[in-house]
């Protein structure tokens, strides 16, 4: 086969990846955010702000246990297979460690849950804690299934995982918001008690999906060399920390943020629950769109790689155009929903937050008007972010994110004493962090290139 032809192929096969994972990341929070019209009709923003408030630490720790195993996995997986080699050994490895780390997430959970709740002054998410806990380790497992079906380019699995989460979720969730919406504080235990559920659901799917593809398989691969913990852990652990910054950096707002509101706010909690719960969630729709296209990005850079490391011909050039292409698609999908959301914003909330009062309805408006630029540059930073893990550099994506964060931090934490500002201040600070990730992991992306150039003459 040709070199044009297997590029050819490659697109191909990396727009189908690509395409199924948006539309299942989309037809989720498509689900997600409708799921929000009767959820805050039924408990309020104080339940949405109270729901909000425990959910970065559990993504903390969630991260920690789970976010960083599809793409590595995936690497993996893919470099295995493109060598001719089976991926069981791998697969098999990489469950019984992320169990591991996944159970010891969710006990880590339960202990700091008193902690955390005093700490944010809302004692009564104690019991939210508890019931988010069992999704940690769940999680951890669904992960697994997502990168042995990414590294393969069988991105459906991932799809059917994600929607099958959010309808579940949204099912029971609805059910007790209902049944507990005269106690709003029972109600958010119950509410998060239904991601636990939800997460249970999908991972029973991963595992038949699973089992029906070992059926199907022939098993005429060789069998490798034995997966190392090690390996996967180097891969995997400055993943996870690149993407833990988010959560960690949402914990410390939920604790700092409301603190600093607080001195001129008379409902703190509210405020921060628009910005976390509203214009966060409405901006992570064109994200978790792009999602599809980074995940595509990992088995498709990876290979290109594998294959060069092989002494396949025109290695640099494929691996680059690769990186460049899938940067390409993430913003002609990006950009123009960005502009949308600026553009709509005004009647998205009035449709989506029907039950917010005309001034927390202008207030979530200006967010997302402030906040839309994210929707590009956060899903530019994911595509880098998987682009670089892909080859094997997946650290400098952590301290780009970290420097982001840090300077995310500082300009919120002077812009949100004045209350003219206000949380809007806390948008403006999230736009410059990931504008900053972007541009360093752009640059660094040039400079590598340009280095490999120098390195075939």
């Amino acid at each position: 086969m040709s070199k044009k032809a297997t590029e050819t192929g490659g697109k191909k096969g990396f727009i189908k990846g690509a395409v199924i994972i948006a539309v299942g990341g989309f037809i989720a929070k498509i689900v997600g955010a409708l799921y929000r019209i009767p959820l805050t009709n039924l408990v309020g923003g104080h339940g949405i702000g109270l729901y909000q408030m425990v959910y970065p630490a559990y993504c903390i720790l969630l991260t920690i246990s789970a976010t960083g195993i599809p793409s590595s996995i995936a690497k993996l997986t893919a470099e295995r297979l493109s060598k001719g080699e089976t991926d069981a050994p791998l697969f098999k490895t990489a469950m019984r460690l992320f169990l591991l780390i996944g159970g010891v997430g969710g006990i880590t959970l339960c202990l700091l849950a008193p902690i955390l709740s005093a700490a944010q002054g809302s004692r009564e998410v104690t019991a939210g804690y508890f019931a988010l806990a069992p999704s940690v380790l769940l999680v951890s497992a669904i992960s697994v299934f997502r990168g042995y079906f990414q590294g393969r380019n069988d991105m459906l699995p991932t799809a059917l995982s994600e929607i099958t989460e959010q309808v579940i979720k949204v099912g029971i969730g609805l059910v007790f918001a209902y049944l507990y919406r005269d106690d709003v504080a029972k109600a958010v235990v119950f509410l998060l008690l239904a991601v636990s559920v939800s997460e249970g659901a999908a991972l029973l799917l991963m595992w038949a999906l699973y089992r029906r593809k070992k059926k199907r398989e022939q098993p005429c691969q060789a069998a490798g060399e034995k997966a190392s913990v090690k390996g996967i852990l180097r891969l995997s652990i400055p993943v996870t920390f690149s993407a833990m910054l988010i959560p960690l950096s949402s914990l410390l707002d939920s604790v700092l943020a409301v603190r600093l509101l607080s001195k001129y706010a008379t409902d703190a909690v509210a405020l921060y629950g628009l910005f976390a719960g509203g214009a966060v969630t409405v901006i992570n729709l064109p994200v978790s769109i792009c999602y599809g296209i980074a995940a595509a990005s990992v088995p498709s850079v990876a290979e290109a790689k594998a294959r060069a490391e092989m002494g396949a011909t025109g290695r640099k050039a494929s691996v680059r155009r690769r990186i460049y292409f899938s940067l390409g698609i993430t913003a002609l999908v990006a950009a123009p929903s960005a502009l949308a959301l600026y553009a709509f914003a005004q009647p998205a909330v009035k449709i989506v937050f029907r039950s917010l009062t005309a001034e927390e309805t202008t207030t979530l408006v200006r967010l997302i008007k402030i906040f839309s630029i994210s929707a590009l540059s956060l899903s530019l930073v994911q595509t880098l972010s998987a682009c670089l893990t892909a080859q094997g550099k997946p650290k400098f994506a952590a301290l780009s994110m970290g420097v982001g964060v840090v300077v995310k931090t500082g300009v919120y934490a002077l812009l949100l004493q004045k209350a003219e500002i206000s949380v809007f201040g806390l948008a403006h600070a999230t736009n410059l962090c990931y504008l900053i990730a972007f541009l360093l992991d752009f640059i660094y992306n040039i400079i590598v290139s340009r280095q490999r150039k120098e390195k075939t003459g």
